[in-house]
């Protein structure tokens, strides 16, 4: 986290007042905003709506950014701390790699940038203004983390078939977790309580795969 937000306010500190300026440029030219610009109290938001917009993305861009980067370079550290003091019992088959959990970080991140895209229309209904950054978030954490939380245990079928069985667990583990990083200081510990909720949830669900007496490995 203190990278994330290290980088994100350097980045902030270097391009802010052009980002604002090139925002601003475009809403001007949008009919929407030339309409608002004629409305009170519309006119004070639409003359700041780009330094609006930046700072409402400045503390998800942190925790995406965050999150990305415990699931690469943390998660394996986290891991073998959990496991050797709570699941020293499973058996580590080593179904994934540092190059699949970078993929799979990557693939995330371009997934949640789609998302984003194909949810900017329902952007425009106030009521799910609290709604759409939690449910997008939940997605994020549960793409990134639920791979590195097996990939030393779990054999590429027992990460498929986890991840088919438990998507509404992982899925609603995910939204739990984006609601502690939108609450304030307790979310700059969000990614980290992500990844050893997932960690937990994860070997716990594997554990139980392997006992049953059917399963196939």
């Amino acid at each position: 986290m203190a990278i994330a937000l290290v980088v994100w306010l350097g980045l902030a500190f270097a391009f802010w007042s052009q980002a604002a300026a090139w925002l601003q440029l475009q809403f001007e030219q949008s009919a929407v905003i030339g309409w608002a610009v004629t409305v009170w109290p519309l006119t004070y938001i639409a003359t700041h709506l780009a330094w609006i917009l930046l700072v409402l993305l400045f503390l998800p861009l942190v925790l995406v950014t965050a999150v990305l980067i415990i699931g690469i370079f943390s998660m394996p550290a986290m891991v073998a701390h959990v496991a050797e003091r709570s699941y020293p019992q499973l058996e580590r088959r080593q179904g994934g790699t540092f190059a699949g959990s970078v993929w799979n970080s990557v693939a995330a991140l371009a997934w949640l940038a789609l998302l984003v895209l194909l949810s900017l229309p329902l952007w425009l209904f106030p009521p799910l203004w609290p709604l759409l950054p939690i449910v997008l978030y939940g997605y994020l954490n549960q793409r990134v983390f639920r791979y590195d939380a097996l990939a030393e245990h779990a054999t590429a079928w027992e990460m498929k078939t986890l991840f088919q069985r438990d998507r509404g667990d992982l899925f609603l583990l995910g939204v739990a977790l984006a609601f502690v990083g939108m609450i304030p200081l307790l979310g700059f510990f969000a990614p980290v309580f992500g990844g050893l909720a997932f960690i937990h949830y994860c070997l716990a669900r594997l554990g139980q795969l392997r006992a049953e007496p059917v399963a196939i490995q």
